[in-house]
């Protein structure tokens, strides 16, 4: 028997040939996080509130206004953070979190973006978008920015 995936969750691994360092600081550095993300105001402190912008999506109900506050950090090992619709119509609210793995020269890096209510239909058409998103686009070219810095 095969174990079912979860669909309230978004689950992506991905190894980087760099060290977790490297990622940290990429991934905490909010210039760095608005070219594989989004136009932010990110600090990288527990219970730091912010904001991520882009294009608002009408079938999802997406306002383009994304509250976050930083849930948990431990440099180089895991960031979560809160992620929800600023616009209070949207009952969308999710965390995303990044736990780093040395491995060998490298690091691999887990994502797990959950609490996606598959029975409101906006949020399960947002999953799926983000779904495709994280893995095709975030996730890419955060490896590209990796490979660019020094």
């Amino acid at each position: 028997m095969t174990e079912q995936e979860d669909l309230t969750r978004i689950e992506v691994e991905q190894f980087f040939p760099h060290p977790p360092a490297k990622l940290w600081k990429a991934l905490t550095t909010p210039e760095i996080m608005e070219q594989c993300l989004m136009p932010n105001n990110f600090e990288p402190r527990v219970w730091h509130k912010f904001n991520f912008q882009t294009q608002p999506i009408e079938q999802t109900n997406f306002s383009g206004l994304i509250d976050c506050a930083v849930l948990e950090l431990e440099p180089e090992k895991l960031l979560t953070i809160s992620w929800a619709d600023a616009d209070s119509s949207n009952a969308m609210a999710t965390t995303v979190s990044w736990t780093f793995q040395p491995e060998g020269n490298g690091t691999r890096l887990f994502l797990v973006h959950a609490g996606f209510d598959l029975d409101d239909p906006h949020q399960a058409m947002a999953r799926n978008i983000m779904n495709g998103g994280w893995r095709r686009h975030v996730l890419r070219r955060f490896g590209e920015l990796l490979d660019e810095l020094s």
